[in-house]
């Protein structure tokens, strides 16, 4: 193996634990069928979404999977 190879390949390890921890920590959509029934009410938490621990990590998710996207991609044609 190559240098950039072993390189790669430890980020890449890396970022799979990092992915895995960011989504075990996010809590679950547990509202499911009562949820859809029910309706949703407009609470100041709801309200105020994007501000909250759980969108943080949600956001965070999605840019870990990018970055292990590209490192897939770049694990592939090395």
């Amino acid at each position: 193996m190559s240098t950039a190879m072993i390189v790669v390949s430890i980020i890449y390890v890396i970022g799979a634990i990092f992915l895995t921890t960011v989504v075990l920590m996010q809590s679950g959509k547990s509202a499911g069928l009562s949820g859809a029934i029910g309706g949703g009410v407009d609470t100041f938490l709801s309200k105020n979404k994007a501000k909250t621990w759980d969108s943080k990590l949600a956001k965070l998710t999605k840019w870990v999977a990018i970055f292990f996207l590209i490192i897939t991609l770049a694990m592939h044609f090395l």
